[in-house]
């Protein structure tokens, strides 16, 4: 109980805060925005940059994390494709919106500030392995399999151009990219800009907290809410046991689990909500997904944390 407490529960009330701001009307759609944009795009942008350029990248790099991960990512977009297809007879474009949300945990919002209440700022290199290429990862499979589901007749190279136009204009991207090209060339960073790039960075994680609550009040729950169940079942429990049974397999270390699992049971993001509606396909059953299972992840990140403490990690 300690742990929801101590490490959850604050990371939601910090959502809960943006929700009650909003409900309230204490600020608009527009200020929420504001603040959204400022988070994603200039400070978190800061955060990510300086930690993948001091990130020690043969020691934090692994295959094995990243295979631990990204498998059971997969294999939940699989699951809610299919399952959206097979199980509630829904359309293909409609079954790649809801595979993407099955796709797209929460890595940056949930999956960072959790891991780090929970283990300290010292644990979260595996966490920044993870986002480092979560991006690129998740919208090159979303967006090949919707142009496959449409069948446009786009063509590879059309859905390779389509790619690299969404990656080029995302500043998280743009910030990991500059981080590589700082640690890979070693370039000498002047202190004064570290302490500038620092504090923008240290604004990052809370502003997206409450900007996100103020987000999740305009998504009414709506939609078929027998879908949204059994995406919340993948995003929340498949994901994570898949790469939890593939973390025990590879030989992680207790930093490297700790990180893939956390990250793992994080909720669907927002990006998520902004694919479907990208493509027009989805949008009521994906922001009512994002929303519940933001909301169940509050009980769900307790547990899979108490199962890590007895499992010893």
């Amino acid at each position: 109980m300690s742990t929801l407490v101590n490490i959850v529960l604050p990371v939601f009330l910090v959502i809960g805060f943006g929700y009650l701001v909003r409900w309230r009307q204490m600020l608009d759609d527009g200020a929420i925005d504001g603040l959204m944009r400022f988070a994603q795009s200039v400070a978190i942008p800061c955060l990510l940059f300086l930690a993948i350029a001091r990130l020690d990248l043969g020691a934090e790099f692994d295959l094995a994390l990243l295979g631990s991960f990204y498998t059971g990512a997969v294999s939940g977009f699989f699951a809610g494709l299919l399952g959206a297809r097979l199980l509630f007879g829904r359309p293909w474009p409609d079954a790649v919106a809801f595979g993407f949300v099955t796709l797209f945990s929460n890595s940056l919002l949930l999956g960072l500030p959790i891991t780090e209440r929970a283990f300290g700022p010292d644990a979260l290199a595996g966490n920044y392995a993870i986002i480092s290429i979560h991006a690129p990862i998740c919208y090159a499979i979303g967006i090949t399999a919707m142009e496959i589901a449409r069948a446009q007749g786009a063509g590879p190279l059309e859905t390779l151009s389509q790619i690299t136009r969404a990656m080029t204009r995302n500043m998280l991207v743009l910030a990991i990219a500059a981080g590589f090209v700082v640690n890979l060339l070693h370039i000498p960073m002047p202190g004064v800009l570290v302490e500038a790039l620092n504090l923008l960075g240290r604004a990052a994680l809370p502003t997206a907290l409450f900007a996100l609550g103020g987000v999740l009040y305009r998504y009414r729950p709506e939609g078929d809410l027998r879908i949204v169940s059994y995406l919340c079942l993948i995003s929340l429990f498949l994901h994570p046991a898949i790469t939890w049974g593939l973390g025990l397999a590879f030989g992680l270390n207790v930093d490297q689990f700790r990180s893939a699992i956390v990250t793992a049971a994080s909720a669907p993001g927002i990006n998520a909500y902004i694919f479907a509606n990208l493509y027009g396909v989805g949008k009521r059953v994906a922001a009512t997904t994002v929303l519940v299972a933001t909301g169940l992840s509050v009980l769900t990140a307790w547990a899979w944390l108490a199962l890590l403490a007895a499992s010893g990690f």
